[in-house]
Formats: C-alpha cells, sequence, structure tokens
C-alpha cells in the first residue's frame, strides 16, 4: 500500500509563489501516476496537474495552465508543485494523489495525502 504525505502550504500574498511537495513510501514510486488535486470547503475537488510515471507527459488545468509547474523525482519518490502568480482564488486543501490509472482518470486515484492548506490574501 502507497502512502503519500504532502507538505509545503501556507499563508502567501497574492502574486507570490509557493512551492508544494508530496512524498511517497510503500510501493516503487515510478510505477504510479501522479496528481495533484484541491478543493475549495463548499466545492467539488479539482484536478489541476497530473504527471505520468516517468515524467515526460504532463496536464493542467485551464484554472492553473502558465502559472504552476509540476514535476517528479523518482529517484527520491517525490512530486512537486511549484505554483507561482498565486491569486485568491487558489485558495484550497491541495492533495497528493497516485494510482497507476492515467491521468484524466484522477477522481478514482486510490491513494491519497491528507492535504496542505494554501491560503492566498488579496
Amino acid at each position: 500500500q502507497m502512502q503519500v504525505s504532502e507538505s509545503g502550504g501556507g499563508l502567501v500574498q497574492a502574486g507570490g509563489s509557493l512551492r508544494l511537495s508530496c512524498t511517497a513510501s510503500g510501493l516503487r514510486f515510478d510505477d504510479y501516476t501522479m496528481g495533484w488535486i484541491r478543493q475549495i470547503p463548499g466545492k467539488k475537488r479539482e484536478g489541476i496537474s497530473c504527471i505520468t510515471w516517468s515524467g515526460e507527459s504532463t496536464l493542467y488545468a485551464d484554472s492553473v495552465k502558465g502559472r504552476f509547474s509540476i514535476s517528479r523525482d523518482n529517484a527520491n519518490n517525490t512530486l512537486l508543485l511549484q505554483m507561482d502568480s498565486l491569486e485568491p482564488e487558489d485558495t484550497a486543501m491541495y492533495y497528493c494523489a497516485a494510482d497507476r490509472l492515467p491521468c484524466t482518470m484522477w477522481s478514482y486515484f486510490a491513494y491519497w495525502g491528507q492535504g496542505t492548506e494554501v491560503t492566498v490574501s488579496s
């Protein structure tokens, strides 16, 4: 069973940057597609970015395209999300998730972390 854990959230002013990290253990990391999903209280979860096991293919939601960048370090079982030009609308709980499913099926991913909170002040 894979365990994933996020870190790096916090409070930042609009226009600022944060880098989220996700570490994984328990299974072979480079067998898994990895994704970042966020949830604003009272709203549905939004898949914002995803990366294939090799890192060769990435996907971004339109809401973050051009501002966020996903990457992975398979040698260190780590997934990253660089978030630049943050907006108050980016305020949410951010989750890391993993599965062998394709990125388009992120809502069915089996392994989820507890989340890290991001707050962007205006």
